[in-house]
């Protein structure tokens, strides 16, 4: 017997759609610079606002990157926020999941539960010029939004290499931020695809248990060795106790790596006795001359980022471990073919190339007040005003911008200060009436042509090497050309004279006139 169909809603032919929910602010992305919004946010009496995350947790790339070895290359006193100190870190570097329970902390401390929607990915976010307003598209419904904050993060969407043959590969293949932790890699043959710092803390994490390690690498990097230990239960009943040790310790932190950054940006040349450091550090870790060779850099020493590791070179230097001192080509079956030639048969390919940086994803799901995507606007190469905002784009703040980046620091010091950006010009739009805010193309364009300037004559852009902070065209859109302090200073107040205001009456009272002419 046929089922009988089910009854169809009734619906009045005058019913009107669901209404869409209005936020003063929705913020993507949950990992600290999104968590750390949603704090701010509260602190300053703004409770209106949602957080939209694709995954289904907190904690952006220390929920992502849960590879073998994954650890903070940054002090872990250093790598918290200054509002939420935590006395009780484990180690001086503190691994993925200790850094992502701290974030599911302040998540719960600070309230942010009810603000999160989880499985939420936006698709596209769109601003609506007679409304002044954003409308937000995710997976998990709709929002408008007086303001949309990206927190997205630039490490956030892996980068793999368009190989001929790729698709075909037989075996196991996965990203290091991508881990598939089902797939046991004991006794097999693994490749490793990059010599940043994923891979370097991969390569140590896997080499004893897999049957053959292969390091392709296109380049070497630069490997100081890491500090690292286990801070006492004294130590953290001291912090606990008296939490001024903690601030203490995070300001000796904190002095030490501004003093670096002279050398970075205004004189590479100090670097030459870190580079020595370096140099020794592989000539004690390394005995084969042929292998030494090969694991040494051609460029000075900061103009990638620095990797810092005391088990990345004894683990190439492993008897079950092969470094091939050439890009990986192309994959022919389960043979992978590098650049000199070379042919080597794997079982499985782990990827550690790194995340598409320069060309934000978010770019090309975000429209402005022209209907043109920000990916359309940052063709000729990403920029913004003080890292923080766009022209053509109202309300559209960033939390780790265009060249907000660090080569030797804290992010967290970084996202703290875009995130005082974002409340002053929240606040500052209240005070003076206004709707909505964008940069003038003047100034947008005057800080980039000095912040490039300033560009010129650092590790990065001099050191003599290819790295993940240029794009395509040669331009570092990624790094700060300055301390942390500086960039602080220059995001402490919102400048008005920078930026021209929007006022909801006006905006409507011409959308009114031209519906009236129509």
């Amino acid at each position: 017997m046929a089922a009988s169909p089910k009854p169809r809603a009734r619906t009045s032919p005058t019913a009107s759609p669901a209404k869409v929910p209005h936020v003063r602010v929705a913020v993507i992305g949950s990992g600290f610079g999104g968590i750390g919004a949603g704090v701010r946010l509260r602190r300053a009496g703004i409770t209106d606002f949602v957080i939209l995350e694709r995954a289904g947790s907190v904690g952006g790339t220390w929920r992502d990157n849960d590879y073998p070895g994954c650890a903070c290359d940054v002090p872990s006193h250093l790598y918290s926020f200054s509002f939420a100190p935590n006395p009780d870190w484990p180690r001086s570097f503190s691994g993925q999941g200790d850094i992502r329970a701290y974030l599911e902390r302040v998540t719960d401390t600070y309230g942010l539960r009810p603000h999160l929607r989880f499985n939420a990915e936006v698709s596209e976010a769109r601003w609506e010029p007679a409304q002044t307003r954003w409308r937000v598209t995710s997976a998990a419904g709709e929002w408008t939004a007086d303001a949309l904050v990206s927190a997205c993060g630039p490490l956030s969407d892996p980068q793999i290499p368009d190989l001929p043959g790729l698709a075909d590969f037989p075996g196991k293949v996965f990203h290091t931020s991508r881990w598939d932790h089902d797939y046991d890699l004991a006794g097999k043959r693994v490749a490793v695809v990059g010599t940043g710092a994923s891979a370097a803390q991969v390569v140590p994490a896997i080499q004893p248990k897999v049957g053959r390690l292969t390091l392709f690498q296109r380049t070497p990097a630069w490997v100081l060795p890491k500090a690292d230990r286990e801070i006492s239960a004294v130590e953290r009943w001291v912090h606990r106790k008296v939490p001024a040790t903690t601030a203490l310790r995070r300001a000796a932190l904190f002095a030490i790596r501004e003093l670096q950054v002279d050398a970075f940006v205004r004189r590479p040349g100090a670097l030459r006795l870190v580079q020595q450091l370096a140099e020794r550090h592989l000539a004690r870790s390394v005995a084969d001359p042929a292998l030494r060779a090969r694991l040494t850099p051609d460029y000075r020493i900061g103009c990638k980022r620095i990797v810092i590791s005391n088990g990345y070179y004894p683990a190439l230097a492993a008897p079950n471990a092969e470094v091939v001192a050439a890009g990986l080509s192309e994959v022919r079956g389960s043979t992978l073919v590098a650049a000199d030639g070379s042919e080597h048969e794997v079982d499985a390919i782990v990827f550690g190339t790194g995340f598409h940086v320069t060309d934000m994803p978010i770019g090309a799901k975000v429209f402005g007040a022209s209907g043109r995507s920000l990916a359309e606007e940052w063709k000729g190469g990403m920029e913004a005003l003080r890292g923080s905002t766009v022209h053509g784009f109202p309300n559209l703040f960033f939390v780790i911008g265009p060249n907000t980046g660090l080569g030797n620091s804290s992010m967290i010091l970084m996202i703290e200060s875009q995130l005082n950006y974002l409340i002053d010009a929240l606040t500052t739009l209240e005070s003076v009436g206004a709707t909505a805010l964008q940069p003038t193309a003047q100034a947008q364009r005057h800080w980039n042509q000095r912040l490039q300037h300033k560009m010129e004559r650092t590790v990065w852009n001099t050191g003599g090497c290819r790295s993940w902070y240029l794009d395509g065209a040669g331009k570092n859109t990624v790094l700060w050309p300055g301390s942390t302090s500086s960039f602080r200073r220059a995001t402490r107040r919102l400048d008005l004279a920078e930026y021209d205001l929007i006022k909801r009456s006006a905006v409507a009272s011409v959308s009114a006139a031209q519906e009236v002419s129509a």
